[in-house]
């Protein structure tokens, strides 16, 4: 959401910085012409670029992937943190992941 490092918090790192996205992001996709898909990574992507159609946690959204087909993509953030998620969710490797590499495979 930020092209910074917002830092690390108590459990993790902080939130994005709330300037960021508002100042950049539209301009930034303005130039990008030919998107076919966004990647959403995380809780704050997920809830800024889907707003009210964002489930109520991360786990739902991205349970619900197919819901935002073709344009967005959501996905749990890829750190080492998520482990536990990851193995308390296997449903993402068998059906969010291949998914994502057939996608992948059709952008022009």
């Amino acid at each position: 959401m930020g092209f910074c490092y917002p830092g690390k918090g108590k459990s993790g790192d902080l939130p994005p910085r709330p300037e960021c996205a508002p100042q950049w992001h539209k301009p930034l996709f303005d130039e990008l012409k030919h998107v076919e898909l966004v990647i959403l990574i995380g809780m704050y992507a997920q809830n800024y670029y889907l707003g009210k159609q964002a489930k109520n946690t991360l786990t739902e959204t991205v349970a619900n992937f197919k819901d935002y087909l073709p344009k967005y993509l959501p996905l749990p953030h890829p750190s080492p943190r998520n482990r536990f998620w990851l193995t308390k969710n296997p449903w993402f490797k068998v059906e969010v992941l291949p998914e994502l590499r057939e996608r992948v495979k059709t952008i022009k």
